[in-house]
Parts: C-alpha cells; sequence; structure tokens
C-alpha cells in the first residue's frame, strides 16, 4: 500500500465483531481475517448461551462481554476495550460480523481508502459487489435502497448500502459520539459521518448466505424493528435544527473503485 503522508508507518488496525451464539460460524470468519494486517480481534460476546466467547478465546481473539442484548451495545463494548487498552487505541477500527456472511480476507480492501487517500470511513458496499443468491433477503435490499434514497434526499451522501463490514479512523470514531445500542448503528454512524464532514467512500465487497438464521432479517419481528429505528434515526437527525455538513465532491458512477459519498 502506498500511505498518504498522515499514515502512520505501522498502522494498528484492529477488528470488532458483534457475536451471539456464533459458534460454528466463528472459527472460519477468524481464520480468513488476514492477521498479517490486523494487530487485533476483538469478539464482543453479546450473552452467547452456547461456546461462542471459548471458541474465541481459542482462536487467539480478545473476548469482552456485554449482557445488554443488542448490535451497538456489543460494538460500543468493543470500543471501549479499545479505547482503555493499555498500549492506547488503535489506528482503524473495522467492523465485522461473525456470521461468515462477510468475507473478512477482503478487509486490506476496506482500510486500503484510508491508508492511502485519508479517507475517514470506508463501508463495504454488499449491494454495489457480488452477492450470493439468498443472502440478503427482498426486504433487506429494499430496505437499504430506501435507507440510502432518505439519507441522500437529508444529507446528499451518496450511499448505496448499510452493510455491518466497515473499516473507520479512531479519531473519526471518537469524534462521532456513537450511542445506538440496538438496531440503528450503522445509519447512526453514516448519518453523523456525513454531518460531521468526514471523508467517506465505499467499496464494493462479497456478501453470501450467513451460517445459522439472522437475529434480523430472519424474523418478521427483527424486520419491523429494525426497519422502525433505522427510519425513525432518518427522520431524527434530518429534522433536527443542526444542518448537515456540505458534502464533498462525491464520484457516484464507480463502484469497481472507492466511491466518495461525502
Amino acid at each position: 500500500m502506498n500511505r498518504w503522508n498522515g499514515a502512520p508507518d505501522n498502522p494498528q488496525i484492529a477488528v470488532v465483531m458483534p457475536a451471539l451464539n456464533e459458534e460454528k460460524s466463528l472459527p472460519l470468519v477468524l481464520a480468513a481475517i488476514p492477521r498479517d494486517l490486523v494487530t487485533e480481534v476483538v469478539v464482543a460476546d453479546n450473552g452467547s448461551s452456547d461456546r461462542t466467547a471459548i471458541v474465541a478465546q481459542d482462536s487467539g481473539a480478545s473476548v469482552v462481554h456485554e449482557t445488554q442484548r443488542g448490535y451497538g451495545a456489543a460494538c460500543l463494548r468493543g470500543i471501549a476495550y479499545l479505547a482503555e487498552r493499555p498500549q492506547g487505541p488503535p489506528d482503524i477500527v473495522v467492523f465485522l460480523d461473525a456470521d461468515y456472511s462477510d468475507h473478512p480476507e477482503e478487509l486490506p480492501s476496506l482500510v486500503r481508502p484510508i491508508l492511502d487517500e485519508g479517507f475517514d470511513l470506508v463501508i463495504g458496499s454488499r449491494l454495489a459487489g457480488q452477492r450470493e443468491s439468498g443472502a440478503m433477503p427482498p426486504q433487506s435490499v429494499w430496505g437499504n435502497r430506501l435507507a440510502c434514497f432518505l439519507m441522500r434526499r437529508l444529507f446528499g451522501a451518496r450511499y448505496t448500502d448499510l452493510g455491518p463490514f466497515r473499516a473507520i479512523r479512531w479519531s473519526a470514531l471518537e469524534s462521532l459520539g456513537m450511542v445506538d445500542r440496538n438496531f440503528g448503528w450503522t445509519v447512526e454512524m453514516q448519518i453523523k459521518a456525513v454531518r460531521l464532514g468526514l471523508r467517506v467512500t465505499e467499496v464494493p465487497v462479497s456478501y453470501r448466505r450467513r451460517i445459522g438464521a439472522s437475529k434480523i432479517s430472519g424474523t418478521i419481528r427483527g424486520t419491523i424493528l429494525a426497519g422502525s429505528k433505522i427510519l425513525y434515526l432518518i427522520a431524527k437527525y434530518g429534522l433536527t435544527s443542526t444542518k448537515p455538513a456540505s458534502p464533498r465532491p462525491s464520484i457516484p458512477e464507480s463502484v469497481s473503485t472507492p466511491r466518495r459519498v461525502a
């Protein structure tokens, strides 16, 4: 990688993985993470009743526990752990699901725009990448498209997805002041990034059928709750008095290379 002049020579890159009953998929995810690039993997066990925590520890990951259920709650617990490390926080944090739906080996393409071009946040877009048939149910596809359409109209951001596989500079993550503890985590991050004027881009990522049943899109209740929370947050931030930062010029056409969305 050709590092931009603000990038550290030996960047510390940490992965945070929220996990709830993922003992079957977790070994595959951990084995696929490029450990020559990643300095620490943090599995945030969200109250699993299976051997998720044990499997994570046996594979060399750091394990933290968050008993309050919620994707955002688990992410926040992982972030708190990184902030309190004796060696200090990492330079970049990558968020990755533990169900093996993402392709961890594609992690270098997520951090490259940060290291080479000075971006603050990189979203892995499943809708711009290659998806295995059935990996995203129709309600997920249309829900993501609706959310991205609304964010474009309200905030001027040309997102294509709310994908959980993403990388962010630590200083940028701190500036966001993330608070959502469940379904609104991804959209909160993307809205706040635009409103603060952070440099944001997307890269296409691959996506496959997850191992096990989805806790959100796999149930009617989960789908309704997630969709409602996402729309609520878009409306909340869209109607507040604080004006969004003027978005930087975007590159909306190409999806084979990083596309700037703010």
